[in-house]
């Protein structure tokens, strides 16, 4: 029989987790603190954390973030002693760390998780999941592509920060953008086919950013800061003179205008990179 697992945490995503290990085959135990959440079909739902903790040797945490984890955890320390915790809940690499270190010192093995795609991919092959810190194969009866990090706690937060970062910022352009377009009178189905195609740009971007930032090769060969600064120029123009805020954007501007104040107007945009290290490093 497969090992028994718990679970903490009856959101979407940890609805989801459950149900991969109970499809699975591995005996399933959950817990949460609003008893309104639904239990998973097979697995077995207790009131009592310490109760659900004892079910299992392996604990997967998923969250609202850490403070929430902690919070849980930490009332449990003497059941969770010598028990496998893995904590997918989402955070920063410090976060993960602190967490870490708590653990430790309760003589706890930890692995810290990220899960890098929707809950509806739990249990399939589209699911992405990374984890550091305490090498662990209890996330593999979630499917997917599994990625082992290191040693380092933090690394998967660092990982999962970074990629996040990309996304959020890339839905909040479209959100800008759709709205810069529909005070022009062009409809969102209008703008979406095209808007499709910009999308496809982003994988010979990030493609050819790593390249550069590997090589210490900022050349703009095909386009440079100081064009990149004259078209972000045009969205500021745009958008507030149909009063949409361009806040993102006015921070972006300010930050190529920066590098190329800097001297660097003739780079690619992968010297922002460059650029935004040397600024952490002075402050």
């Amino acid at each position: 029989m497969n090992e028994p697992v718990t679970v903490l945490g009856l959101g979407p995503m940890g609805h989801a987790i459950a149900s991969a290990y109970v499809a699975a085959g591995h005996p399933t135990t959950t817990w949460n603190r609003t008893a309104t959440r639904p239990t998973p079909a097979g697995a077995t739902r207790l009131p009592d954390a310490t109760a659900a903790v004892s079910a299992s040797g392996t604990v997967v945490v998923c969250l609202l973030d850490y403070d929430a984890a902690r919070s849980v955890l930490t009332p449990l320390a003497g059941t969770l002693r010598g028990r496998v915790v893995v904590n997918v809940t989402s955070g920063s690499p410090d976060a993960a760390r602190s967490m870490a270190a708590w653990t430790s010192d309760h003589e706890i093995p930890y692995a810290d998780g990220a899960i890098m795609t929707p809950a509806t991919t739990i249990g399939t092959t589209a699911a992405t999941i990374l984890h550091s810190g305490h090498p662990t194969t209890a996330l593999a009866p979630l499917g997917g592509t599994h990625t082992y990090l290191g040693a380092d706690p933090g690394r998967a937060a660092a990982f999962d920060v970074a990629l996040l970062d990309i996304f959020w910022t890339s839905v909040t352009g479209v959100a800008h953008a759709f709205a810069m377009a529909r005070s022009e009178n062009i409809t969102a189905t209008e703008l979406a086919p095209l808007a499709n195609g910009i999308a496809d740009l982003l994988p010979v971007v990030i493609d050819d950013h790593s390249a550069r930032l590997a090589k210490g090769d900022h050349a703009g060969t095909f386009s440079n800061l100081h064009s990149a600064a004259a078209g972000m120029a045009h969205i500021i123009e745009t958008a507030e003179a149909r009063g949409i805020d361009a806040g993102v954007m006015r921070a972006a501007h300010a930050l190529v205008r920066a590098a190329v104040d800097a001297g660097h107007g003739t780079d690619g945009v992968s010297r922002l990179t460059v650029e935004l290290e040397a600024a952490r490093h002075v402050s």
